[in-house]
């Protein structure tokens, strides 16, 4: 760096202070810099009540007194520069609020390294040392999450999808996970992983999702430039990576951004308006221009600095409405006496407007559960701008039928096909989440009803009919081999299972469906409007069996499921289909291969001219038990 030019200009300071400085993470924050000669370190910080701010450090003996930064004008930037000062200096803010001689020590908001918890000292770092080699990666991405791609989402949490336990426990470094999680995701057939927060965060049992350090990835696991790597690394074996993103609130620590001036910057002063009572944290202003800046910054900085391939927003819902989680009278209308929030609206809008403008193969997943209309539809015809939503009914409807003994899962057929009314409103993923195996709901194998043949049997089906149905796939890590504990943050998955044939049977299903999957353009090209999609039969529920058609843009490339969720099986059991020939059983959940009775057809079936179903062919198949089977037409 040099100082050919003002590290901060007049145009820098009129989009700050409209609240549309959107890589302000260019100019805020500590940069290592040069000045008059000497090498050093720029600070920047925005704190509009502040009285004075001073830099406090391990460069200076944590003193108040000898390192003040200036303010610039009337902006309520704080700057300054610090010669001698590089990088791995630790740092904060003592700020002294001209309200009520508030002073506090805080770090930076734009930090972009922190100490590991306890401590919470923000650390000077050199975001631009680090050599990517993840061209070809970054070339085809836009192919490779594009609406009409395959994209099976693995979903991990970095503290304990693998840990060391001949060193007492620990964690594997974001460099030792890299290599493994690059390999796993890649053999189990995911094309992306989907990362819990990896924003710094003081509390290890929020899982990340009450984040302080906007623009750090946390120290838990190494350096950011150890991150990088990790994303480097997972590019290069052709993963995407996908981190979850939480612009709806924030722990209200005293060294954070709560409160940071003396008065409420980030945050609305009227607890109605600025604390959420569900999870005790505080609710970001989407109206004051530093949060705007802030947080729209925050999301251009992952994609720029750390090449990451898109985000997963947490809580949409809690951001979208005034009355959320609160009780009447708990809540403050807007303007026109709606319980929306409008602020927070214009918000989503504005930040997948810039970045999908700014990096236009990136994706966002909206977790939204309410009814909104248009979450993931674009901008211009009303909607939030989202590229896709968690379809959380589906889930939730999916769970609920699965759970059900089969013998009573005929009287609730409609838990299955119900959902195919709204299937095609949004692009939507379809999620079994961390929030599906935590907080004493077991694990998805527990869900599951029957001895433990049949526990095993209804999970492989339940993926089966996962695969068979639109939208994206996502599925939590430890799901794939049938984790039998509730999932824990502070322990490691139960790897030691795979020594069990049940558990490495329901791993490799998963692999083969995902396989499947990502050779089928009948099972994703088509995902997001009704021509994808045909019944061929969703009203057998005396015997819990449905069969549907999954198609291709090329409408005969397509793929046939059937599947059968009673532990009872059927022989000669006639399924309609739209063309003669053979039909190859390319999939079946009942292979002995994954655990199953053995029982399916041999491998191909021959359509007959017998219409069955409206439809002039048929085949007549063995359905086993609870199972899922797939076939395509031969070519």
């Amino acid at each position: 760096m040099t100082d050919a030019r003002p590290f901060i200009t007049d145009y820098d300071l009129h989009l700050l202070g409209e609240g549309t400085h959107y890589r302000a993470y260019e100019q805020l924050g500590a940069h290592p810099w040069q000045a008059d000669g000497e090498t050093g370190v720029h600070f920047a910080v925005i704190a509009p009540n502040a009285e004075r701010v001073s830099i406090i450090g391990d460069f200076n003996g944590w003193r108040a007194d000898t390192t003040p930064l200036t303010r610039s004008g009337e902006s309520g930037l704080w700057c300054g520069f610090v010669p001698g000062v590089g990088p791995g200096a630790l740092y904060k803010y003592r700020v002294v609020s001209r309200v009520d001689g508030y002073a506090a020590d805080k770090a930076d908001p734009y930090g972009f390294a922190a100490e590991l918890r306890p401590r919470t000292a923000s650390k000077v770092w050199d975001l631009s040392r680090y050599e990517w080699g993840d061209d070809a990666w970054m070339r085809e991405r836009g192919r490779r999450q594009a609406y009409d791609a395959p994209i099976s989402v693995y979903e991990v949490h970095l503290g304990s999808w693998m840990r060391m336990p001949e060193e007492h426990d620990r964690w594997l470094t974001y460099r030792e996970l890299a290599p493994r999680l690059a390999d796993y995701a890649r053999d189990t057939g995911f094309t992306h992983v989907e990362l819990l927060p990896v924003t710094e965060h003081p509390f290890d049992g929020s899982w990340g999702y009450q984040t302080l350090g906007y623009y750090a990835p946390t120290s838990r696991f190494g350096t950011p430039d150890d991150f990088m790597a990790f994303v480097d690394t997972l590019h290069q074996a052709g993963i995407g990576v996908i981190l979850d993103w939480v612009p709806a609130h924030f722990p209200s620590d005293e060294y954070g951004l709560g409160y940071f001036d003396g008065t409420h910057l980030y945050e609305h002063a009227d607890p109605r308006q600025g604390t959420h009572p569900d999870w005790n944290t505080l609710v970001f202003n989407y109206g004051r221009p530093e949060t705007r800046s802030f947080l729209i910054s925050s999301a251009l900085f992952w994609l720029d600095r750390y090449h990451v391939d898109g985000f997963r927003v947490d809580a949409v819902a809690s951001m979208l409405y005034l009355d959320y989680g609160r009780r009447a009278g708990e809540w403050i209308p807007n303007v026109h006496g709606g319980k929306e929030n409008l602020e927070a609206v214009d918000f989503l809008r504005t930040f997948n407007e810039w970045v999908y403008r700014e990096y236009p193969d990136i994706l966002t997943m909206a977790e939204e559960s309410s009814a909104w209309p248009g979450v993931s539809r674009p901008t211009y015809l009303g909607g939030l701008g989202f590229g896709f939503k968690w379809n959380m009914g589906w889930m939730h409807d999916t769970l609920q039928h699965f759970s059900t003994d089969p013998i009573s899962r005929g009287h609730h057929q409609d838990q299955l096909t119900s959902g195919l009314v709204h299937a095609f409103s949004e692009n939507f993923v379809l999620p079994f989440s961390h929030d599906e195996v935590v907080h004493e709901k077991g694990s998805m194998l527990d869900k599951m009803p029957g001895d433990d043949w049949q526990k095993f049997a209804n999970l492989r089906a339940l993926y089966g009919f996962m695969v068979g149905y639109p939208g994206k796939k996502l599925l939590f890590m430890g799901c794939e081999f049938g984790q039998r504990r509730e999932w824990s943050h502070d322990r490691s998955l139960d790897w030691h299972l795979l020594e069990y044939p049940p558990h490495r049977g329901l791993q490799r299903w998963v692999r083969d469906l995902n396989t499947f999957y990502r050779g089928q353009p009948a099972l994703y090209e088509v995902d997001f409007y009704g021509a994808g999609f045909e019944w061929i039969d969703a009203g057998d529920d005396e015997q819990s069996i449905v069969s549907f058609l999954r198609k291709a843009k090329d409408t005969h490339d397509c793929v046939l499921f059937v599947c059968n969720f009673t532990p009872e099986p059927h022989a000669n059991h006639r399924v309609g289909v739209p063309i003669s020939g053979v039909w190859v059983e390319a999939i079946n959940s009942d292979a002995a291969r994954y655990g199953g009775s053995g029982q399916g057809n041999l491998g191909r079936l021959d359509a007959v001219p017998v219409p069955c179903r409206g439809r002039p062919h048929s085949l007549t198949m063995m359905l086993p038990p609870l199972s899922v089977l797939a076939f395509t037409p031969s070519t």
